[in-house]
C-alpha cells in the first residue's frame, strides 16, 4: 500500500470514529489485529459491540467504497470478530460497514452500513 493509500485510509478511519462518537457510540479499540486480519474499530452503543470495517475512497466515480467488500473480505470480517469476541467473552455483537468518500481539507460523505453480516 502507497503512503497516499495508508494516509487517506488512516483519514478515513478518523473521520468514522469521529463520526461514530457524535452519534453516541463509544470507541473501545482502533485497529485490532487477529489472526484472521484486522478489524478498524471497534464501537459500543447500548450493550452491543460493533466491529466495523472502513472503507475509503476519494471519488466514486467507478464504484463506491462498500463495493470493496468482497466475499473473501466478509470472511475475514466475520473470523476475525468471531474471534475477538471469542476472546473477549462477547455475546451482543454485529458487524457494520462505514464507507467514507472524500478527502481530508472536504466535507466527506459517510455511509453507514449496520449488521452486514
Amino acid at each position: 500500500m502507497t503512503q497516499h493509500n495508508q494516509q487517506i485510509g488512516a483519514w478515513g478511519e478518523q473521520t468514522a470514529a469521529d463520526w461514530l462518537i457524535k452519534r453516541g457510540y463509544q470507541i473501545i479499540a482502533r485497529n485490532v489485529r487477529t489472526p484472521y486480519g484486522e478489524i478498524d474499530i471497534i464501537a459500543k452503543q447500548n450493550d452491543i459491540t460493533i466491529f466495523v470495517e472502513v472503507k475509503t475512497l476519494t471519488s466514486s466515480k467507478d464504484f463506491l467504497p462498500e463495493h470493496q467488500i468482497t466475499q473473501r473480505k466478509r470472511e475475514h470480517m466475520l473470523n476475525a470478530a468471531q474471534h475477538y469476541a471469542a476472546q473477549h467473552e462477547m455475546d451482543h455483537w454485529q458487524i457494520d460497514v462505514i464507507s467514507v468518500e472524500g478527502k481530508p481539507g472536504t466535507n466527506p460523505t459517510i455511509t453507514h452500513f449496520e449488521n452486514v453480516i
